[in-house]
């Protein structure tokens, strides 16, 4: 979906000595011709791992590279970014495509697991930790590559997004396309939601992506029941429940949700919060667990 602005870009652009955000040609198959950025920082850490960024509707890599402060924490944490970039569909993700929507058959979800697999050979990385978070638009693809490719991520956090599979059916992921019935609200059983992730990967049995989930409640455009409705498509897959809230989490205007003991789910809604980023970098760092 659109986003208002990226405010202080140039205040969060990285600033280090020679790293900066570099196109990548040629990393592999790529169906729906997305493009590739990374950056990788001049102290790169041994088995680094990786975060995959997905900017927002309308949105485009460098974009998304200034629109949080990921590539400072980059610089001191030694990880590595890779920003995708579509150009299609006003630059929002296909998260409609029933191909993104399932394992290994294309899409742009299948595209950003070749951009993964680039950076995992060439730099060494860690195939244990490699991660994805996106705003809007870039929030619905960090669900969908969370549903569709369990084997590749180990966590998710997704800003302003809807679940997996929500926009199946539609005929586009815009905010121009006739159907909007996700983008409102659509609302399943968890049973339900939960199916439509194992449904994309058939007879996979392995470990499933943690998550966490951040909207605002003020959201006109992404409406805040899109976070509940993941928040139950990832407690049916993950196998845990809501157990406790905690008002002023991160700051005053969010309430944490916390599923089982918190390290597999986590909810961020915030009231007066409009389709914003709202991305607290340390908190979902702290989640993924690359800083303490």
């Amino acid at each position: 979906m659109l986003a208002r602005t990226f405010l202080g870009l140039a205040a969060t652009a990285a600033t280090c000595l020679g790293a900066s955000l570099q196109q990548v040609t040629n990393f592999g198959n790529n169906p729906t011709n997305i493009q590739m950025h990374i950056y990788v920082p001049d102290r790169v850490a041994s088995n680094p791992a990786i975060i995959v960024a997905l900017h927002p509707c309308g949105g485009n890599a460098q974009q998304w590279f200034g629109g949080t402060r990921l590539p400072s924490y980059a610089d001191q944490h030694g990880f590595i970014l890779i920003y995708p970039s579509t150009p299609h569909m006003s630059n929002c993700w296909d998260v409609h495509n029933p191909a993104s929507l399932t394992h290994g058959q294309g899409g742009d979800a299948l595209g950003i697991v070749s951009m993964v697999n680039y950076a995992l050979n060439q730099y060494n990385g860690d195939r244990n930790r490699v991660y994805a978070m996106g705003f809007s638009s870039g929030g619905m693809m960090t669900n969908v590559l969370a549903g569709s490719y369990p084997d590749v991520f180990e966590a998710g956090a997704a800003y302003s997004g809807v679940p997996h599979a929500c926009f199946l059916g539609a005929p586009a992921a815009t905010p121009f396309s006739p159907n909007q019935t996700c983008a409102q609200g659509l609302q399943k059983t968890e049973q339900e939601w939960g199916d439509l992730v194992r449904n994309s990967y058939p007879g996979y049995t392995g470990r499933r992506p943690r998550m966490q989930i951040t909207h605002g409640l003020a959201d006109f455009l992404v409406r805040p029941q899109c976070a509940y409705e993941a928040l139950k498509q990832w407690s049916n897959v993950l196998g845990v429940q809501l157990t406790r809230e905690v008002r002023g989490v991160p700051s005053p205007q969010f309430t944490q949700l916390i599923y089982g003991d918190g390290t597999q789910l986590q909810g961020f809604l915030g009231d007066g919060v409009g389709h914003e980023p709202s991305v607290n970098e340390e908190q979902m760092l702290r989640f993924f667990g690359l800083i303490n």
